[in-house]
């Protein structure tokens, strides 16, 4: 047994080091997020809770079934002589007839000719204390409610709908920020290649200047200036290092694991070609309104079913005694009927009631409309942005590969001794800025670009 536990230990130790060294890539990542993030769970939560409410506004179709289990002492008469009455074992003796029929009898003290009715019974009166167990079974159900349970029920059913694309909302906004972590992480490594290359370039700088101030054509403030550039650009490199590593304690958050090494995507991303009138139609926040348009349309007929009788039936079956379930099937009873309730007047109140819901409702209506309005005119300043950023970036990368070849050409120069080291520092700062500003370029697009299809409910067509 302790060579197996053994064996499966370092089997599982060797998984977890294998899974780790692993480098995770997008579409992994992505799946993973759907079942592991916390977030997305709350979610999913909120769903099942809006599903049992929906089942309990339809449960009320069915009625209910109550057991009603009553138990008192009374020396009360009318309810002594009701316990009686309701167990089935009332008796003359209980209206006092035998005193009656005594007052009859020649033969006793009390004889009154005529009969004696005026002298109350004391048997029917000052009864002895009893007991009273009643069991009962009760079953009530609406047979007619003006709508309101159907109305319930739509409205329970769009909460539910609007729950999931709560969900779907959740998951995409997740989507949208593992994709944005990833892109992010290619262009810091992409803008560290850049400026490890240049950190080569300066090296190569830095022995080329030493080797020329030993042999007089240099002084050692070329030296400082080249060790300072230097400096600079290790100081940006370790500030995207430390921006790596932020990133990657962002990524073990969202999909709520420890993420060591991911799979960078290509830096280049398509700008969906799904048009404005499908992202508006298939939008969350526009299906969203639509269901709490289709609420308050619900709230206008609950509100109208104050116009309606309502009508329910009931049936119940008791037995009763002075023990519990004493003679359960000798003193049983049963009893059937229906009510009709129907407001006639209530000083104008359900009309109010009628004439907000419907304001309500209109009020939405007009809030759908400019939702809608809203979402058409996000997208248009979306693509704007983006087709700007395209340019922009075209742009930068001609300015990059010309700073490029200043940079190479000022270093050739510097070694003719045609221009200064000032000179050099100047256009390598030029090119570590347009490096930068084309990163800062790329990741605004990119984000711009997962802005729409957000809209577009994660289509990436």
């Amino acid at each position: 047994m302790k060579k197996l536990l053994t064996f499966m230990l370092i089997a599982t130790i060797g998984g977890s080091l294998l899974n780790a060294s692993q480098s995770l890539s997008l579409e992994s990542a992505l799946e993973m997020l759907k079942s592991q993030n916390l977030e997305i769970k709350s979610a999913q939560i909120d769903i099942e809770s809006a599903l049992q409410d929906a089942k309990a506004a339809s449960a009320n179709h069915y009625g209910k079934l109550d057991f009603i289990q009553d138990f008192a002492r009374s020396d009360d008469a009318g309810n002594v002589f009701g316990f009686k009455l309701s167990s089935r074992e009332a008796t003359f003796g209980d209206f006092g007839a035998q005193e009656f029929m005594s007052s009859l009898n020649p033969s006793s003290p009390n004889y009154v000719p005529d009969g004696d009715y005026t002298t109350p019974p004391s048997d029917l009166n000052y009864p002895d204390d009893r007991n009273y167990f009643q069991s009962k079974l009760k079953y009530e159900v609406p047979l007619f409610t003006g709508f309101k349970i159907s109305s319930y029920e739509d409205i329970m059913e769009s909460v539910t709908k609007i729950k999931k694309l709560e969900k779907s909302q959740v998951v995409n906004e997740k989507i949208y920020e593992m994709r944005k972590s990833f892109y992010d992480m290619a262009l810091l490594e992409e803008s560290i290649s850049n400026l490890n290359v240049i950190l080569s370039n300066i090296e190569t700088l830095e022995a080329m200047t030493k080797e020329m101030i030993e042999v007089g054509y240099a002084k050692k403030v070329d030296l400082l200036e080249v060790k300072a550039k230097k400096g600079n650009v290790e100081r940006l490199i370790s500030q995207m290092e430390s921006n790596k590593e932020l990133l990657y304690h962002y990524i073990s958050f969202l999909l709520n694991q420890k993420v060591t090494s991911i799979e960078t995507p290509s830096l280049e991303i398509k700008t969906p070609s799904i048009s404005s009138e499908e992202i508006v139609k298939n939008n969350l926040d526009i299906q969203k309104a639509n269901r709490g348009l289709a609420i308050k349309e619900s709230m206008v007929n609950v509100s109208k079913s104050a116009y309606y009788p309502m009508v329910g039936a009931f049936a119940e079956v008791a037995t009763a005694d002075d023990t519990f379930l004493g003679d359960a099937s000798d003193h049983q009873s049963y009893t059937l009927g229906a009510r009709l309730t129907w407001n006639i007047f209530n000083g104008g109140a359900d009309y109010a009631n009628v004439e907000k819901s419907r304001l309500d409702y209109l009020k939405t209506k007009t809030q759908v409309a400019l939702a809608n309005s809203g979402i058409e005119l996000q997208i248009q300043k979306i693509k704007t942005e983006i087709d700007s950023f395209n340019k922009d970036i075209e742009s930068l990368k001609k300015e990059l590969a010309l700073a490029d070849e200043i940079y190479k050409n000022y270093e050739a120069r510097y070694r003719e001794k045609l221009s200064s080291m000032s000179d050099v520092i100047i256009k390598q700062s030029e090119q570590i800025q347009k490096i930068l500003q084309l990163q800062q370029t790329i990741n605004k697009r990119n984000e711009r670009v997962f802005a729409l299809e957000k809209l577009a409910n994660g289509d990436e067509r």
